[in-house]
């Protein structure tokens, strides 16, 4: 939106495709600089998209990519075909690419196959690849050879691209494909590749996010130095993952023993309760503020106030780590023969907790802000229902 389009005799830009995006930099003339935000190519030429144009369009430019972007786009894409080799390697021959995406930041490879890769799978693929960038293999490229020779090559082609007579064909060891985009001078300088992801996107295609270079170095140092802090907080273990295990085990059993307490004080107060129920006409009335320790013990205690008592009207009340909650009950009679509707009274109640919540006619709960405003609550409620 509000771009200029610029075409030169010659640039330095590659321009976006084959998944990879374009280019990024700058133009300069007579000491201004004009930003390319990106390039594209259409109809065979490359166009730059510019914020401005320059003052003076007949005199020549000098042309600067973003080398920093550059290099980085490259290894990512370098790093794209040998991944695209090692998949095929260890999965076998039915793998091929169904799209991709190649930028500064990272890559993106969708191919065909029809599980999800194991864990064993993912660490063979990256050690390939890896194992390809220690060999610090040089590029051969082939420039402008003919579609019948680069088959003969057994040259790859990329999924969704429309290819001339003549092509370019980029070779890395075993890896080979038709590519236009741009790439290391050899694997070496990729550094480091590092899958962060792999996943499905569709049926018979899954998908694999990867860094490389000081991104996937990064990347790696920050998951050290979080293992290292987990070690710290266990104590340093000589078995980390044993340890974690045994938290997880021990928190288990913690759970189960709290689950119980639970439900005896859920079994407690429901005793505690109907002693205090208030008689009005033929209803049983309990408007009460409770001390509760979980959502899930507060509703359960409901649900078990309603099997107990005929003609309900249950108001409960309670601060649950540090926020207010109600909850409004009825039996189900009353909402059939009298139209009560829990709903809507306890939007109203709500307001004194600064909060809001809804539910059904015979159960509603609602939550606030306001925990000292609690007890005004369950007394508006009351009130409302009166």
């Amino acid at each position: 939106k509000n771009l200029y389009e610029a075409v030169f005799n010659l640039t330095p830009f590659y321009a976006e495709g084959g998944g990879q995006v374009g280019d990024t930099g700058y133009i300069e003339q007579d000491g201004e600089k004009y930003t390319v935000l990106n390039t594209k190519k259409e109809n065979n030429v490359v166009v730059h998209y510019l914020k401005e144009l320059p003052k003076n369009l007949k005199s020549s430019f000098q042309a600067f990519v973003d080398s920093r972007n550059r290099k980085k786009t490259e290894r990512n894409h370098t790093a794209t075909h040998l991944l695209h080799e090692a998949l095929r390697s260890i999965l076998g021959n039915h793998v091929e690419q169904k799209g991709s995406l190649v930028n500064p930041d990272h890559l993106r490879f969708d191919f065909s196959h029809f599980h999800k890769l194991s864990d064993e799978e993912i660490e063979n693929v990256e050690n390939a690849v890896n194992d390809k960038i220690r060999a610090n293999l040089n590029v051969e490229e082939y420039r402008n050879l003919p579609m019948s020779e680069a088959e003969k090559m057994g040259a790859m082609a990329l999924f969704g691209e429309k290819y001339g007579d003549t092509v370019r064909v980029i070779q890395f060891g075993d890896s080979i494909e038709l590519c236009g985009g741009t790439h290391t001078a050899s694997t070496g300088e990729i550094g480091l590749f590092k899958i962060v992801s792999e996943s499905a996107v569709a049926a018979g295609i899954r998908r694999i996010e990867a860094i490389t270079g000081d991104t996937a170095k990064n990347y790696t140092d920050k998951k050290i130095m979080e293992l290292e802090q987990i070690k710290v907080l266990l104590k340093n273990p000589k078995d980390a993952i044993k340890s974690v295990h045994q938290l997880m085990d021990e928190n288990a059993k913690l759970q189960k023993k709290i689950e119980g307490f639970e439900k005896q004080n859920v079994k407690a107060l429901k005793e505690s309760l109907l002693l205090k129920i208030q008689k009005k006409d033929d209803l049983n009335i309990i408007a009460e503020v409770i001390s509760i320790d979980s959502a899930a013990a507060f509703k359960d205690l409901a649900f078990q106030m309603k099997d107990k008592i005929e003609n309900m009207i249950l108001i409960l009340g309670a601060v649950i780590n540090e926020k207010p909650s109600l909850s409004i009950m009825f039996s189900d009679n009353l909402v059939k023969d009298r139209g009560f509707n829990a709903g809507n009274i306890i939007r109203e109640a709500a307001k004194e907790i600064q909060g809001g919540g809804g539910g059904q006619p015979f159960y509603a709960t609602a939550g606030g802000k306001k925990p000292d405003g609690i007890q005004k609550a369950v007394n508006k409620a009351l009130e409302l229902c009166s």
